[in-house]
């Protein structure tokens, strides 16, 4: 819905309900856990274990139950607010970003009040040797569940889909090709820091324990930047190929049997969630800078899959033309 306030429509009002209410019921219950049971916890409770079943960390009961209720809260108003106002008031992904937070975070409370219950002081609090694992567990099943929640396929309007004709026996190839400059950036500075930090160690100027997390973080992050900071699309008879990369790996690749329909769409990295790879209720968008996509519904799949390149629509139309050709 582009030039459209999405929070104007009866949707959006209904979804910035039920995000408000959803936040409202978890700040409570993380507050209000403590509370409840305070008559069988001690004056202060263990909030903390440094790896053992022992804790070392402890709060009063008021922080216990204020603080992971402020944190919950900031979390929210941090994805939730319109910094901009070109920016939609009502943004799809934030439930797959809130519902793992709020998750931990009521887990986290529910196993410390479960530690403490009972104990005359916080010393004697014990957490499950499985706590960790279940919380990770219980946020992964939360962003999951929210991810297929707001990813549900929408219908392409009407009249979106354009097309061309190709004469019998031409063949035709499109491309085109879009960076971010500010990750190409990245990627160069991470690449120097790295590699000064490599020389560093080589020549035995520093010590190994601080360095090398220092090497390897940069290293990742420098590579990482310079693979995705471009973004080729080639439509052919192949169908279409959208590459990253200088060195157009890795690719992704719909003949144009597997592709339903193809048209262009203007969006913006605040509707998507972001800049790079991200997941939306808009379905996957390569997004590397805002305006013109080209949009495809792979056959069978829920959900489109986005990539912001220049001429999009002169690409969705050679595309939808040689997916006519194949199936005419």
């Amino acid at each position: 819905m582009t030039g459209k306030d999405l929070g104007s429509t009866p949707h959006g009002r209904a979804a910035r309900r039920w995000a408000i209410g959803s936040t409202a019921t978890v700040t409570a219950v993380i507050a209000g856990l403590p509370w409840a049971a305070h008559d069988r916890l001690p004056g202060r409770l263990a909030t903390h274990w440094g790896g053992g079943d022992t804790p070392d960390g402890s709060m009063p009961l008021w922080a216990a139950s204020l603080f992971p209720a402020g944190v919950w809260l900031l979390v929210a108003l941090a994805v939730s607010v319109r910094w901009r106002r070109s920016w939609p008031a009502v943004r799809p992904w934030r439930a797959v970003a809130l519902a793992p937070t709020g998750a931990v975070l009521v887990g986290a409370q529910v196993s410390v009040v479960r530690a403490n219950l009972d104990h005359a002081d916080w010393h004697e609090a014990r957490q499950p040797a499985l706590g960790a694992v279940l919380l990770v567990a219980l946020a992964a099943v939360a962003g999951v569940t929210a991810w297929r929640l707001t990813t549900r396929p929408t219908a392409a309007p009407a009249g979106t889909a354009p097309t061309l004709e190709l004469p019998e026996g031409e063949r035709l190839v499109w491309f085109s090709r879009t960076a971010n400059p500010w990750l190409r950036l990245l990627a160069a500075v991470t690449g120097l820091i790295a590699a000064a930090a490599l020389v560093a160690l080589a020549a035995g100027l520093a010590g190994g324990a601080g360095l090398w997390p220092v090497c390897a973080v940069c290293a990742v992050t420098s590579l990482a930047g310079a693979a995705f900071s471009s973004v080729q699309a080639k439509v052919s008879e192949a169908g279409l190929e959208v590459s990253f990369g200088p060195l157009g790996w890795p690719a992704r690749r719909w003949a144009p049997a597997a592709i339903e329909s193809a048209h262009a769409e203007r969006r913006l990295p605040s509707q998507v969630g972001g800049w790079g790879y991200r997941l939306s209720g808009l379905g996957t968008t390569v997004m590397l800078r805002a305006g013109d996509c080209l949009v495809i519904r792979p056959r069978g799949r829920r959900a489109d899959f986005a990539v912001s390149v220049d001429d999009a629509e002169r690409g969705a139309a050679l595309l939808n033309a040689l997916r006519t050709r194949r199936t005419g």
